[in-house]
């Protein structure tokens, strides 16, 4: 039986379209077609609701726009966040890191990638004197040849997922599990650091005000998601939620 929302077909064209955005999923056929699903049941509720856009993006937006509404986050729940994680806020802090890429390319089997990062990380688990070896074996990148070391790095300078975890492992430590970025599986350790100088809450309020309210926003639309899908015509697919490995959709980030 073929997959379809409120009675419109989502065909195998359809899905081959979408593929290829989403070649870093876990399962990328069904990240693929959640996602086609999800798009979906907000393009009929825009319609429903004789919203008007110059595009299908900008009736989801249009959509969000009237029907998900969440209060800014005020002062109390800024200063709590500010308190409970004094590390994200320190300035001229650094660390000094190495990495084992393991690169995801549209020709590397995934979960032959991840099998295999899995297993290297494993073994320097037990050996973690092995990094410079195995980083010149296996990473893709060009740090490989220097034992996989990165150098200093300061807050900021690498994307936002290897930056949040390098700023929390503590000297000498090597990360207990992968870390997936858009470039790959990352194996992390950090051999150094250099605290810095705590930043004032009044030079970051605004920052965290805007973390705050964007996290709150996509639950928002998370739960938004949910109500449409439980009540909306669904065949050919078991959709439970926003996505249905459990991660953000796209759509909403």
């Amino acid at each position: 039986m073929g997959i379809s929302v409120n009675g419109i077909d989502i065909d195998d064209a359809d899905i081959a379209q979408e593929l290829p955005h989403h070649q870093q999923a876990g399962n990328p056929l069904k990240q693929a077609v959640h996602e086609l699903v999800l798009r979906r049941l907000l393009l009929d509720e825009a319609q429903r609701l004789g919203l008007q856009a110059d595009s299908d993006d900008g009736l989801v937006e249009a959509l969000f726009e009237q029907e998900v509404r969440v209060p800014p986050a005020d002062d109390a729940a800024c200063r709590t966040f500010y308190a409970q994680r004094p590390q994200l806020f320190r300035s001229g802090a650094l660390v000094e890191a190495r990495h084992i890429l393991f690169q995801v390319t549209l020709d590397a089997p995934l979960e032959l990638l991840r099998t295999t990062a899995q297993a290297v990380l494993d073994a320097l688990k037990l050996a973690p004197e092995r990094f410079a070896e195995l980083a010149a074996q296996y990473s893709n990148c060009p740090s490989g040849a220097l034992g996989g070391n990165l150098g200093q790095l300061s807050q900021g300078q690498s994307v936002p997922e290897f930056d949040a975890l390098l700023f929390r492992l503590e000297a000498g430590a090597l990360a207990g599990h992968l870390l997936e970025t858009r470039f790959g599986y990352h194996i992390v350790q950090v051999l150094r650091r250099v605290e810095g100088q705590a930043i004032a809450y009044e030079a970051v309020q605004a920052q965290i005000a805007d973390r705050l309210a964007r996290a709150a926003w996509q639950r928002a639309v998370h739960q938004y998601l949910h109500l449409l899908v439980g009540r909306a015509d669904i065949a050919g697919i078991e959709l439970e939620g926003a996505s249905g490995d459990g991660t953000a959709s796209p759509l909403v980030q």
